[in-house]
């Protein structure tokens, strides 16, 4: 992958929004049997309600039904941003009015249970049933705490993952203000594959940043499920300069493999040697699956995960249900919140299409993945993708990364395009 030039840099990003659109027509039309056709669409992410919101621009006869059970989604991205002390959990958190007043989508504030494919409809918590002509599935993730001995989701209080924003993200900041100078915060990090791939190491960059700031004698380690990491050459290039030595990476191959998590005296017990290591405070991120709903469904494979056509997202196990986001099998697209929203972009043009008996589109898309090692420090992976061969696939020479050695003020760019691009990306999905 090429690096970026400032200016390729800028070409790239900024083309992001009608590069993910080639091919789909914008402009409203008119859907057959729109007056009659009903879509439901589950989950309030980023796929999910870019889905919804863009259905209603590319057919607004559509009957659009978003399902949610939470009034107030905060974002897993900038999360990190609060677990290091830069902004409050306001500053991510995102609502649904602008959906329904603005767009027309109908919001139900309630869980699905069950997925009735025979017979079109889904049934809710409250005991509702909608029926669908087609389903758009954008549930997310669930944990395998069975891959790891000691550990249970009933232990998430006392060992946050904080890898679905909200409370989990106020416990683990909690626990880092309360933890004294000189402590030691340890990071399980998780196997392949997970969401959004440079999250962890993120992280503990914007942590070591407040504990640089307020607890200078603390130490970080992170106990890595993998040998390797996205943008690691960056991030590591970043920590060595900004943090000294507070930061130590132990690769699975080198002591990083957790076999067991001693909960009640904060310890993770690793493969090599049996080695314990202590922490005053530990984030514990599991092993990862698509979300149990879909696995109710029969959506998922043996891994765990929703095969798709990947030209449309449409299931492979049933031709009305669609699933995006961090739930699908997306060949080369990572699980991250652009790619979610590209996806979801996709989906409303295949249905859009679909029901108004017009050709499908031949999808091209994008993802931009921004990290902060501090908050003036960014760095950033971009990649085009197109469908060949049966999947999306990487376009070769198009994107990039960021390069290393830059100067300060290029890095100081990135951060501010890191800001702009949050802001940009939840005003197109939520706004």
């Amino acid at each position: 992958m090429q690096e970026f030039s400032r200016r390729n840099f800028i070409k790239v990003v900024g083309a992001g929004s009608a590069v993910a659109l080639t091919g789909i027509g914008c402009a409203p039309h008119k859907t057959r049997g729109a007056d009659k056709a009903h879509v439901v669409v589950v989950g309030g992410g980023s796929g999910g309600a870019t889905a919804a919101k863009y259905l209603k621009k590319y057919s607004p006869e559509l009957n659009v039904t978003l399902v949610e059970p939470n009034a107030r989604y905060y974002t897993c991205y900038g999360s990190n941003w609060v677990l290091g002390g830069i902004v409050d959990m306001d500053f991510i958190e995102q609502t649904y009015g602008a959906l329904e007043s603005r767009h027309g989508v109908k919001v139900v504030q309630d869980r699905v249970t069950a997925v009735d494919a025979d017979g079109r409809n889904v049934r809710l918590a409250s005991g509702e049933t909608l029926q669908y002509d087609k389903l758009v599935m954008s549930p997310g993730i669930d944990f395998r705490y069975d891959r790891t001995e000691g550990i249970s989701e009933a232990d998430a209080e006392r060992i946050p993952h904080a890898w679905k924003a909200g409370d989990q993200t106020r416990i683990l900041r909690q626990q880092l203000e309360d933890m004294p100078n000189g402590g030691t915060f340890v990071m399980v990090a998780p196997p392949n594959p997970f969401r959004c791939p440079p999250g962890p190491y993120e992280r503990v960059s914007l942590i070591a940043n407040y504990f640089k700031q307020e607890k200078p004698r603390s130490k970080i380690i992170i106990l890595d499920q993998k040998d390797g990491f996205s943008k690691q050459g960056l991030f590591e290039e970043g920590w060595a300069q900004e943090y000294g030595d507070m930061i130590e990476w132990r690769p699975a191959s080198d002591g990083g493999l957790v076999e067991e998590v001693d909960v009640r005296n904060m310890t993770a017990v690793t493969e090599a040697g049996f080695e314990r290591v202590e922490a005053d405070v530990m984030n514990f991120i599991p092993a990862q699956r698509a979300n149990q709903i879909v696995h109710d469904a029969g959506l998922t494979n043996a891994e765990g995960w929703c095969p798709v056509r990947q030209d449309t997202f449409r299931s492979e196990r049933d031709d009305n249900i669609y699933v995006l986001g961090d739930a699908s099998v997306a060949g080369a697209m990572p699980k991250s919140g652009h790619s979610a929203n590209t996806q979801g972009k996709m989906v409303a043009a295949s249905i859009s299409h679909e029901l108004a008996g017009r050709d499908p589109v031949t999808p091209t898309a994008v993802n931009t993945c921004y990290s902060l090692v501090t908050p003036d420090y960014g760095i950033s992976v971009a990649a085009v993708y197109q469908f060949e061969d049966g999947q999306m696939a990487g376009v070769e020479g198009a994107g990039g990364v960021s390069p290393t050695g830059a100067s300060s003020r290029f890095r100081e760019q990135e951060a501010q395009y890191t800001r702009g691009w949050y802001a940009g990306i939840t005003a197109d999905i939520w706004g």
